[in-house]
C-alpha cells in the first residue's frame, strides 16, 4: 500500500477506536506508520483526512447494510413482516459499527466548517431516503415521487433517531419488535380516525 492508502486505513481505524474529535495527527501517523508531514502532503490536513475516511467508512457501512437487507427479503411479504425484518437487520449492522455512528453524530456540530463532508453526507442521506422508500414500499415505489421522498424521509428519521437512542442507552433503545408493535398501534389509531 502507498502512504496515502496507509493513512486512509489508519484514519478509518482511528475513527472506529477514538472517534472524529479525539483522533490526533500523531494518532494517525502512528497508526499508519508514516510521518506527520505525509498527512498534509496527501490530504492537506488531519480534518480533511478524517472527513474522507468518514465518507469512505460510511459508504462501506451502506454496502454492508444493502447486502444484509437484500438477503432473503421477500418484496411481496406483508408490510409489517418486512418492516420488522428490515429493522432487525438495520440494528444488527448498526451494532457492528457503533463507533462509526457515534463519529457521525460527533461531527454534526462541526458540519458547517466541513463543506465537503456536508455535501457528501447530504447526498448519502438523499440516497438513503430513496433506498428506504423503495425497501419499505410494497412492490417497490409509489406512483408519486414526492410520496416516495416523504416515506424515505420518515424511515431515515426513524433510523437516525433509533440509532441515537441506541448509542445513548442500548439496553432501553427500541428493538425491531418494539418498532413493529408501535407501527401496529399507530396504524390502528389511523384506521380508527
Amino acid at each position: 500500500m502507498s502512504n496515502r492508502d496507509d493513512l486512509m486505513a489508519a484514519a478509518k481505524q482511528c475513527l472506529r477506536e477514538k472517534g472524529f474529535t479525539r483522533t490526533t495527527a500523531r494518532d494517525l501517523a502512528a497508526a499508519s506508520g508514516v510521518s506527520l508531514a505525509a498527512i498534509g502532503y496527501h490530504f492537506g490536513s488531519k480534518e480533511a483526512l478524517l472527513s474522507q475516511a468518514m465518507i469512505e467508512a460510511t459508504a462501506d457501512w451502506v454496502h454492508e447494510l444493502e447486502a444484509a437487507l437484500a438477503r432473503d427479503l421477500d418484496p411481496q411479504a406483508p408490510l409489517v413482516k418486512r418492516f420488522e425484518i428490515i429493522w432487525t437487520r438495520i440494528l444488527e449492522v448498526a451494532t457492528t459499527h457503533r463507533q462509526l455512528w457515534a463519529a457521525n453524530f460527533e461531527i454534526s456540530p462541526y458540519i458547517d466548517t466541513m463543506p465537503e463532508v456536508r455535501e457528501v453526507m447530504a447526498e448519502a442521506q438523499e440516497k438513503a431516503r430513496e433506498g428506504l422508500a423503495e425497501l419499505f414500499q410494497p412492490g417497490g415505489r409509489l406512483a408519486d415521487p414526492e410520496g416516495d421522498r416523504a416515506v424515505g424521509a420518515f424511515h431515515y428519521a426513524l433510523m437516525t433517531g433509533v440509532i441515537a437512542q441506541w448509542l445513548i442507552d442500548p439496553d432501553r433503545a427500541p428493538t425491531a419488535k418494539d418498532l413493529t408493535w408501535a407501527l401496529r398501534l399507530i396504524a390502528a389509531d389511523v384506521e380508527a380516525a
